[in-house]
């Protein structure tokens, strides 16, 4: 019979494409990969991995066995879920990432609020970009991810992924309080067609997206500086180095000498959550929904926007 656990060894393998890739991602030691390897293949009769220069690589029977192993896997989180729901009981342990600003923002009240509703759920969180929160889900590293669209230019998500609202969280242009435009009720994104803007990383979500609407409008941006965090983003405006855009969610305390003003076109992030199919009728993964939600609906109020 083949063991469950050196399955999932398997197919972390041939999802991460390296020992040490599956190590980190189940939590043990690059050892400890091997070792569950050596004994699968002696369990099946066949050779799965094979030496490619430092690294390993599947074989034909490893690839097949991972295919398999995937959607045994999934058959098993799927009875874990019904199990789960047939008992009704909010228990186990769940695992959760947010984007930055949501990790900031929403998850501090989240997560207290789970523990005292549901003192036997144990909520393991981390911060991570919306996109590596989504592969993270699909892959079944994660439980959920709290991720993100833009109102223009929605996430792609892959197939097998459900997904609920959170907030709608609207966002300023933050400058420096010497700015021409700081004492405007609102601005366009075009009135700053001659500024320097501090974005994200290239090739982060967010960054392209700052990128299309601009030049949507035409505007063909001067990218000065480039920061992942909102805090550091906000201190570089207060420094005088250029303008950015700044949600709400997580923003506050906005640093000294930086001025929001609200973008005429209502600028809105859409924040969700997003979790496999496979575990929708878990207790767990509903609470955490509808936890979420509720913090969703307290920002929002708070805001008034």
């Amino acid at each position: 019979m083949l063991n469950l656990e050196r399955l999932r060894v398997l197919d972390a393998l041939a999802r991460h494409g390296s020992v040490s890739g599956a190590a980190e991602a189940l939590h043990v030691t690059t050892s400890a990969v091997s070792q569950q390897m050596t004994k699968l293949e002696r369990e099946v009769g066949q050779q799965l991995l094979a030496r490619r220069g430092r690294g390993v690589r599947l074989t034909d029977a490893g690839r097949l066995l991972a295919d398999h192993s995937g959607r045994i896997l999934s058959q098993v989180e799927l009875a874990r879920s019904d199990l789960e729901a047939q008992r009704g009981q909010v228990v186990g342990e769940l695992r959760l990432s947010a984007f930055p600003t949501a990790a900031r923002g929403l998850l501090p009240a989240t997560l207290t609020a789970l523990r005292v509703e549901h003192p036997q759920l144990r909520v393991r969180s981390q911060e991570l970009e919306p996109e590596s929160g989504i592969a993270a889900v699909v892959r079944g590293d994660l439980d959920m991810a709290v991720v993100l669209d833009w109102y223009n230019k929605p996430m792609p998500l892959p197939e097998g992924l459900v997904k609920a609202g959170i907030l709608d969280d609207p966002a300023d242009i933050a400058m420096p309080v010497d700015h021409p435009l700081a004492d405007r009720d609102e601005v366009g994104l075009e009135d700053f067609a001659d500024d320097e803007w501090i974005t994200w990383g290239q090739g982060e979500f967010c960054h392209e997206w700052l990128l299309f609407t601009l030049r949507a409008k035409g505007v063909e941006p001067t990218v000065g500086h480039r920061a992942a965090e909102t805090h550091t983003q906000l201190n570089l405006v207060a420094a005088g180095l250029g303008v950015c855009v700044a949600p709400l969610l997580g923003r506050h305390p906005v640093p000294e000498g930086v001025v929001t003003v609200p973008v005429r076109q209502q600028v809105r992030r859409h924040v969700y959550v997003v979790w496999r199919a496979d575990a929708d009728r878990r207790p767990s993964i509903r609470a955490a929904v509808r936890a979420l939600q509720r913090t969703g609906a307290e920002l929002e109020r708070a805001a008034g926007r």
